[in-house]
Parts: structure tokens; C-alpha cells; sequence
């Protein structure tokens, strides 16, 4: 049986993270979850398996959902990443490249679509 792929939620409201994590792990992941940044690199840095991270942006803590996106992308460059909000709506220049905004609150339709998208980039 092939292994399951590895996906990190970083989000400070539970239930979110809770709704989020269920989906996933419906849709055949193997999820990790943190509540802040700091937290996300120390599993990041345990699990080298994880290939997707999804992120809200406002977290508590010395970093914030888009410093952590970039941060994943200079320290582990082939990892998927996707940022969520229900605040705020970066501007492209202010994401890394190819990384999907998902605005909060997220139908199961759209989050489907990027789940989709994340599933053939980690195909290719």
C-alpha cells in the first residue's frame, strides 16, 4: 500500500484547524498540526515527510502565516504550500511564488479545487 502523503496545518482557531484536518485525512492525507509558526518549524524539522503546509496568515507569535510560507519555501523549496485568511488578502508580491491565497471562509467546493491542484503538483 503506498504511503500517505504528509500534510502540516498551521491554524490558531481550533475548530478550523479541526474542520481542515478532518478533510484532509478524509481526502487520504496524514496530517500534522501547529498553532503558531514557531511550532510549524519544529514539526517541519522532525518530519521530513510532510510535503504540503497550509497556513493562516494571523497567528499568534513572532511570525505570521506569510513569513512562515517564506521561510518554508527558503528552507524546504519543493514543499507545497497554501495560504489561508479570513482577515486579510495579501498581494501577489507579497506571497512566494506558486503558492494559492484560499480566502476564509472557504466552501467545500474551493477547498476541493485546491486540494485538487495540490494533488497534481505533488504527481508531477
Amino acid at each position: 500500500m503506498a504511503e500517505k502523503l504528509a500534510v502540516l496545518v498551521v491554524e490558531d482557531e481550533v475548530l478550523v484547524r479541526f474542520d481542515l484536518v478532518t478533510t484532509l485525512e478524509e481526502a487520504g492525507y496524514c496530517t500534522h498540526e501547529a498553532s503558531t509558526a514557531a511550532e510549524a518549524i519544529s514539526i517541519l524539522e522532525k518530519h521530513e515527510e510532510i510535503r504540503v503546509v497550509f497556513t493562516d496568515i494571523q497567528m499568534p507569535g513572532d511570525m505570521d502565516g506569510l513569513a512562515l510560507a517564506h521561510y518554508v519555501r527558503k528552507r524546504w523549496p519543493p514543499t507545497i504550500i497554501v495560504v489561508s485568511s479570513g482577515r486579510v488578502e495579501p498581494k501577489t508580491e507579497e506571497m512566494p511564488e506558486n503558492v494559492p491565497f484560499l480566502a476564509k471562509p472557504y466552501g467545500q467546493q474551493k477547498l476541493r479545487t485546491v486540494l485538487d491542484d495540490v494533488a497534481a503538483r505533488l504527481a508531477s
